[in-house]
This record gives C-alpha cells, structure tokens and sequence, in this order.
C-alpha cells in the first residue's frame, strides 16, 4: 500500500501530546512533501482522574490511538515512548523513535529552591511510583502526594501554595518551552527516569509497508532506537509496568573501537528502603542483549520482589 496523500497523525488532545505530534507532523511534512493533519483522540487516561496505578499502567494513553489506527482513522499515531506497553502489538509497527530530548526528571519548587533546600516535612508532588520511591530513597523526609493532570495543572500546584515542589519530566518542560521555571535537574545518580522518558514513538500499520518506511526514513535516530530498546527490554525482563517502581537509562557515546552502550538501572521498594542497581555495557548492535543480562542480573539479586510488592 502507498503513502496517501494527506497523513493524519493521531494525538492525544493535551497540550503537551499537540506540541509533541505537532513537531513529528512537521517533520513529516517537510521530509515526504505531503500534508499532514493532526487527529484529537481522547484516551482512558486523559478522561478520568483516578490514579494512573489504578488502570494497571500499561497502555492507558495508547490503546484509543492504536484502536483509531488500526480502523483507519489515522494514518500515524504519536506516543509518549515510556506509555507504550513492552509487548508488541498485532497488526501495529514501531515506524520511527525520533531523536531523544534531555530524558532527565526536573523539580519546579517554591521561591527557586533544589530538593537539598526544602525543608524536612516539604510536600512533593508526582503521579509516579518510580518518582516517589526515588524521592523517598533521598532520606530527606518529604511528604510525597499523588497527583494527577497536565503540566500546567501540576506546576499551578506549587504557585498556588498547595504543593511546595513537583517533580517532572525535563522532555516535556523543555517541548512546551518553560524550562525557565526548572529549579532544578537531577542528576541520574539521584534519580534514574523511566525506561523510554523523553523519547517518541511513531506507529503506523503494518500492512502501510510504504508509510513505514516513508516515517522511519525521515524521523528514525538509530541511536536513540538502539537506548530506549535496552531500556525497555529491562522493564519487560521484570515483567514491570510503566507504573512500577523501575527506573533504566542508557546512553551511545563514541569509543575506540566505535558508539559504545551504557545501560543503568533501579527496582526499588516503595519507600525506596530497598533497591536493586546494575549496570551494563556493549554495543548499539547488542541493546537487547545488554538489557537482557542486566536483567538477569537484577532478578537474580531480588528486583522481582519488589516490583511485585509495588503492583500487588
């Protein structure tokens, strides 16, 4: 099947999702010469303000724009990387994982502050399990609050006095242009993201062989592919959700004898009492191999138990 002329991208209807499958349409636009439209597509996720643990986290911001591409309603479907559940899905290709932005967490406080600055007892907000369990693994007796919605609901949290601080996602600040309101980046050593943070995700259908080789062309980073892979293949091992208490980081660099791939990663305990941290290295070639080993390694020393403690 050929590309169609006009290219519908699916996108979540937040602000966020726009800006994100805005820039994807853009790129397409300009790479394949066609028109390309954005489609609002309302997810599970978006509609309810229950915690997002309580869908089981794995896919509640992804199925709508699956659904929608898979009865031609779309034509391309742009997601968060770390929403996307580690199975694949039949009848669905990952087309392209365009280039990374910054995959590290961000706080935005009251009055400037970093996390080394609030006061003990200060209220942290973040709908993350693997953000809560870092933040309490820092020891510096923060009150950690579940929250849900946008990142403008968020952010209004701490400047109407409700929260003293939030904890984010630099990718998404940084797509929405206000990372002059970060007080402060953490370090991966303090807090390690999700697997996939600050990475797209393009699918298409697969029988659209033409458009998925059109998409991968034009947005595709090989090196991102190759760090998000082992990364994910990490969560998978676990056989951890995208709400579990697991953070992986891998990075390429360039070595001696060609890119190089370093692969980080943490189970943790809820209060972040317990963890499991590993490390592993190999080639881009090899992301799923590293991520595998890593994993065997992890289970081997305990992180099964308390990812199970955490989801059961």
């Amino acid at each position: 099947m050929t590309a169609p002329s006009v290219i519908r991208v699916g996108t979540r209807a937040s602000r966020l999702a726009r800006t994100q499958s805005g820039h994807v349409a853009d790129a397409l636009a300009a790479a394949l010469g066609r028109e390309v439209v954005l489609v609002d597509v309302s997810t599970e996720g978006d509609t309810s303000s229950a915690p997002l643990a309580s869908f089981g986290g794995v896919g509640v911001f992804v199925s709508a724009l699956r659904e929608a591409l898979l009865r031609g309603e779309v034509d391309v479907a742009v997601h968060s990387l770390k929403d996307l559940p580690t199975a694949p899905h039949d009848g669905i290709a990952l087309a392209a994982v365009p280039t990374r932005e910054d995959p590290r967490d961000v706080v935005i406080a009251r009055d400037g502050l970093t996390l080394g600055e609030l006061p003990t007892g200060s209220r942290l907000g973040t709908g993350s399990p693997r953000r809560a369990s870092q933040l309490h693994a820092l020891g510096l007796g923060f009150v950690v609050e579940g929250i849900r919605g946008n990142v403008d609901t968020r952010i209004r949290k701490v400047t109407d006095g409700e929260l003293d601080a939030v904890v984010l996602a630099r990718a998404g600040i940084a797509r929405l242009g206000r990372l002059d309101e970060v007080t402060e980046v953490l370090d991966p050593l303090q807090m390690l993201p999700a697997p996939g943070q600050g990475a797209l995700a393009v699918e298409c259908r697969a029988t659209d062989a033409d458009l998925v080789e059109k998409v991968r062309a034009a947005l595709d980073d090989p090196r991102t592919r190759a760090a998000v892979t082992a990364e994910r293949t990490v969560l998978a091992d676990l056989e951890a959700g995208c709400s579990a208490p697991v953070g992986a980081l891998a990075e390429v660099a360039e070595g001696d004898d060609g890119d190089e791939l370093w692969l980080r990663a943490v189970a943790l305990s809820p209060d972040g009492g317990l963890s499991v941290r590993r490390s592993a290295t190999g080639t881009p070639g090899d992301a799923s191999e590293v991520g595998h080993r890593l994993a065997k390694e992890m289970l081997a020393d305990g992180a099964g138990s308390l990812i199970e403690e955490k989801v059961s």
